[in-house]
């Protein structure tokens, strides 16, 4: 049986420890990731992506390049496509995008796409029907091992973030992500952001009940 004050003091410690680690808020615009193959009927077959930037997730890149997304009852152009190439084509759109669109996508961690909705994709070049690719994306952190360990979470672990806004929301139902490849943020979507008032340097104070 532990001691009621040491136990009292560790509690404090790792609350206080929890308290000072802010995560830095990433708003995530539509932005769409290209399989190989679909790369190659959209751009051709030789055609090089031309990388813009790269991104805050080690290895992760935004292409110059921009797709069209076609709806049964709206288009939205000039779509970011972000790199590398992935097994699977996968479009992340907001909601307001998907009334735009005509469609109505499912809230999906990256890589849930079974049963997601569909949609065209357009360039100059070429269109494509892209079944089972399109999602509201999970909003989730990104981190790794040891921000995990100083944390106190884990990997999948669902927890809410306070967003420290001249409008705080708090949000529920965000999926913890952890690896070592990965830097410390939250990713939400622009309604989410536009919800909260989020601007350029917002953060949030994960909360675990």
């Amino acid at each position: 049986m532990g001691d009621p004050m040491i136990d009292h003091i560790v509690e404090r410690v790792m609350q206080k420890i929890m308290e000072d680690v802010l995560i830095p808020v990433e708003v995530s615009a539509r932005h769409i990731h290209l399989s190989k193959e679909d790369m190659q009927v959209l751009f051709g077959e030789e055609y090089v992506m031309t990388k813009k930037k790269d991104l805050s997730q080690l290895g992760q890149c935004q292409y110059q390049e921009r797709v069209t997304l076609i709806g049964p009852k709206g288009v939205i152009e000039k779509v970011a496509v972000l790199g590398p190439a992935r097994e699977k084509t996968q479009v992340e759109i907001s909601k307001t995008d998907a009334v735009k669109l005509g469609i109505n996508p499912p809230v999906r961690e990256s890589g849930d796409l079974k049963g997601s909705g569909d949609i065209f994709i357009a360039t100059d070049k070429s269109v494509i029907k892209a079944k089972e690719s399109v999602i509201l994306a999970k909003r989730h952190i990104h981190m790794t091992t040891e921000d995990a360990k100083k944390l106190q979470v884990m990997d999948k672990q669902i927890v809410k973030v306070k967003l420290l806004t001249e409008r705080p929301i708090i949000l529920e139902d965000v999926v913890v992500r952890v690896s070592d490849k990965y830097a410390l943020n939250l990713h939400i979507d622009f309604d989410e952001a536009n919800a909260a008032l989020c601007t350029s340097g917002t953060l949030g104070k994960m909360i675990i009940e």
